[in-house]
């Protein structure tokens, strides 16, 4: 069987919820094999990352072109990169693979609010790394930081934010509304012609770990199973939506937990 195959660049989360770990489960709760390479590995539960320890940019990029070498991957993803020469070690090993759709989520922040990235390597992303990637997955304080402007504080604002890195960035962007608040969670994609507006209802959960990573992964193994990017996107969200729905019924760690990525497989939890 000729399986679908997608890569993610991201790091390793020990608490299992977001970064390589997440990415996995979504594309494999996707029907998509998952292949992967770690840029950093942090010591982390739902409730802190302890430590974060960085993997040199030759092995990440001994990782990329042995993975590259066998395996027919049909969509990269791109999560947690920690420094201006890593993202610079990924772009470089990229710029050998141009027909790969790249999916770039700017990771940033952990869910508890610690830093993931070092504010000195954003120029970095935005020059070397934007130019590569097929769509662009900020929330609301990563595009306003790419953006160079405040956080926004409602849907207008969101989209004069949009405006601002269709200016800056590339074809397609998914900008996030998650942070935002009230009944619905609204997404705006530009697919590089047309602004649309994604809404879902919000769903009340403080098992909201690795969200971003999950919808990347999501969207990059919706474009290795070949469907055109609306649709990846489209697809993933609801994926999203669906694993956040079933996330209480999960009992992970004492702080924010993960989602439920294979809500559609178990009956129950696993004790």
């Amino acid at each position: 069987m000729a399986v679908p195959i997608a890569l993610t660049i991201a790091g390793s989360d020990s608490g299992g919820g977001a970064g390589i770990q997440a990415d996995i489960k979504a594309m494999s709760a996707l029907g998509v094999y998952a292949a992967s390479v770690i840029t950093a590995l942090t010591a982390q539960n739902t409730r802190k990352v302890q430590s974060i320890f960085p993997v040199s940019p030759d092995f990440i990029q001994d990782q990329i072109h042995t993975v590259f070498e066998d395996l027919n991957i049909r969509a990269v993803k791109i999560g947690m990169l920690g420094d201006s020469t890593v993202i610079e070690a990924v772009a470089e090993a990229l710029r050998h693979y141009p027909v790969i759709p790249v999916v770039l989520d700017p990771v940033m922040v952990a869910k508890s609010g610690d830093k993931l990235l070092q504010p000195e390597a954003i120029d970095s992303l935005r020059d070397k790394l934007l130019p590569l990637a097929t769509v662009l997955t900020p929330n609301l304080p990563e595009a306003a930081v790419l953006a160079g402007q405040k956080e926004p504080r409602n849907l207008v604002e969101m989209k004069e934010l949009l405006e601002k890195l269709k200016q800056k960035n590339g074809p397609a962007i998914l900008l996030k509304g998650g942070h935002l608040g009230g009944a619905s969670s609204d997404d705006l994609f530009f697919d590089g012609q047309e602004t649309i507006c994604l809404a879902s209802p919000r769903i009340e959960t403080k098992n909201s770990h690795g969200t971003g990573c999950t919808l990347s992964a999501a969207i990059a193994a919706g474009l290795a199973r070949n469907l055109s990017l609306y649709e990846a996107v489209t697809t993933a969200k609801e994926y999203l939506t669906k694993a956040l729905s079933g996330a209480d019924c999960l009992s992970v760690g004492k702080g924010h937990g993960p989602v439920h990525h294979f809500h559609a497989f178990w009956e129950s939890p696993q004790q």
